[in-house]
């Protein structure tokens, strides 16, 4: 539920509320949502600086970096880390939530550089990759990089309990799909179809633990937020590079797409919507393309469809309060709590 002061000038307007309390409710609002990520100016400066910073050692990293050797590389990180955490605890010192999560996200990101320089200390890279390959090339040879970069996000997440510290980790499951295909199977010149079939299974478990994880913290921040986000990421694009002449298969792929537009909505997640959404339209699309080419009905047929669908859309809205209630009745506890949390 989104709140502004012309909300509460209405309902001044109505008499629910005296003149003099909109005001101080306004600022109590304001002060008591401060720490929630918006399009606040405040909030966009912190994450384009720290998003700029984080880059800086990830994905923009240049070759020059590589003169530094292995020890350079490791005595850097470390004087990094112990300055981002330095400023995460000074944040934290002073009630800032958002950026001190940004500072100890830029710490974890520093982890993958600083298992590289070791290794190269330990003579394990010899410029067959570099740094900066680990963001564009996949490889069996990242994982202990990975594998490091998940153990210290949790010991970050224990220490802090700061939501955007799961992207790091998120993203590292996320390529952790991708690289598990040569690193289980032993095989270079490894199957396309088999790759893809790993990232729709890492990205359904990713997905699952974000459940969890949603399930877990219902009533606190949301840490669910970019593990639904890379688990869709792999889940949906290795389900959409799947390439089959089925019809059968290809409306199988509609039908899940249209359960993530429904878990979506019950979830109250945007990110399932629009991954589902772009589903639905690459099936709509093989439709008008492919199989009714040359029809003159499909466009009729799809346009009463999508008024059909306003038209339950707006059915639901008139009997959106009992209907929910209904629904949510027949869900677990927990579950119904989620939803309830979500949606307010």
């Amino acid at each position: 539920m989104h709140l502004d002061r012309h909300l509460l000038k209405q309902a001044e307007q109505q008499g629910l509320l005296q003149a003099e309390q909109v005001d101080p409710l306004w600022r109590f609002l304001q002060q008591a949502t401060a720490d929630r990520p918006g399009f606040r100016a405040s909030h966009l400066l912190y994450y384009f600086g720290g998003l700029l910073a984080i880059g800086a050692m990830t994905l923009f990293m240049t070759l020059g970096w590589e003169q530094f050797g292995g020890g350079g590389l490791v005595v850097i990180c470390l004087i990094y880390a112990v300055a981002g955490l330095a400023v995460t605890e000074h944040l934290l010192g002073r009630q800032l939530p958002i950026p001190a999560g940004i500072c100890a996200t830029f710490v974890l990101a520093l982890t993958p550089l600083l298992v590289y320089g070791i290794q190269s200390l330990c003579g394990q890279w010899s410029g067959e990759l570099e740094y900066r390959d680990y963001h564009r090339y996949i490889d069996w040879r990242w994982i202990m990089m990975e594998l490091a970069t998940l153990a210290a996000g949790a010991v970050l997440l224990w220490r802090y309990r700061l939501p955007f510290l799961v992207m790091p980790i998120a993203v590292t499951l996320w390529y952790m799909s991708m690289d598990l295909t040569p690193f289980l199977f032993g095989d270079e010149d490894y199957d396309w179809l088999l790759r893809k079939w790993v990232s729709v299974y890492c990205g359904l478990l990713i997905m699952l633990l974000g459940f969890w994880v949603d399930i877990r913290t219902r009533h606190t921040r949301d840490y669910a937020f970019w593990l639904y986000l890379f688990g869709l990421a792999a889940f949906w694009g290795g389900l959409s590079s799947m390439s089959s002449d089925s019809e059968w298969n290809k409306f199988i792929y509609l039908c899940i797409n249209l359960g993530l537009l429904l878990l979506g909505a019950i979830l109250s997640r945007r990110a399932f919507v629009v991954f589902a959404a772009f589903g639905i339209c690459a099936y709509l699309g093989h439709l008008a393309y492919d199989v009714f080419e040359d029809s003159l009905m499909f466009p009729f047929v799809l346009t009463l469809l999508g008024f059909a669908i306003i038209g339950a859309g707006r059915w639901w809205q008139r009997h959106e309060e009992q209907l929910t209630r209904r629904l949510r009745a027949l869900l677990p506890q927990a579950l119904r709590e989620l939803i309830e949390h979500r949606a307010s």
